[in-house]
């Protein structure tokens, strides 16, 4: 373990915590890039600047950065696995998350981008998550839904996902079990349409 206080969204700090991976561990065998945030706002017009470059920053250029550094250097060792945590936000965008959405949709864009750059033995590839029950969510008041508007009614699985289901796509994906994956994403979503 090694602990490490770092802001993803801020590129300057990265090369710190790459260093000090680097130096504890000696290699990074797997990159998993799931920091990020998608905050509330009342209207798209109210959506700051600022607002607007904190959410790029910590979904997109975070995990870029952060990519590149590790990237190289797995190529180096001659293996790895990079894993972009996405959103079926950024294929299926509502209003309330517009830029979160565009900054999922230039992470997966990315990973076909790092997919190539770093193969053929570092893969690269985005786990795209649906609708999870976390701390993001806990506002849900799913016992109050009207089973009538249920939200997830259109999904294969009815209901929003637990934080444990996910689990199985990212060890796939970081495991030799993916050998022949790359550029790929997969989605964990309950069959969202």
């Amino acid at each position: 373990m090694l602990p490490y206080a770092v802001h993803v969204g801020r590129w300057y700090q990265l090369d710190g915590l790459v260093e000090a991976a680097y130096a504890r561990f000696g290699a990074v065998d797997v990159l998993i890039n799931n920091a990020g945030m998608q905050p509330v706002y009342d209207s798209l017009n109210s959506v700051s600047e600022k607002l607007f470059d904190a959410v790029l920053n910590l979904n997109l250029k975070g995990p870029f950065r952060l990519s590149v550094l590790v990237g190289e250097r797995m190529v180096a060792t001659g293996r790895g696995s990079i894993i972009n945590v996405s959103s079926s936000g950024s294929i299926r965008p509502r209003p309330s998350i517009v830029p979160y959405a565009a900054a999922k949709a230039g992470l997966n864009a990315m990973t076909e981008g790092l997919a190539l750059a770093f193969g053929p033995t570092v893969r690269v590839n985005t786990l795209m998550a649906g609708p999870h029950l976390t701390q993001a969510t806990a506002g849900w008041k799913l016992d109050e839904m009207d089973p009538a508007h249920n939200p997830f009614a259109a999904h294969a699985l009815q209901r929003p996902g637990r934080p444990e289901e996910i689990v199985g796509a990212a060890l796939f994906l970081a495991s030799d079990a993916s050998s022949f994956t790359a550029g790929a994403t997969l989605r964990s979503d309950g069959g969202m349409p």
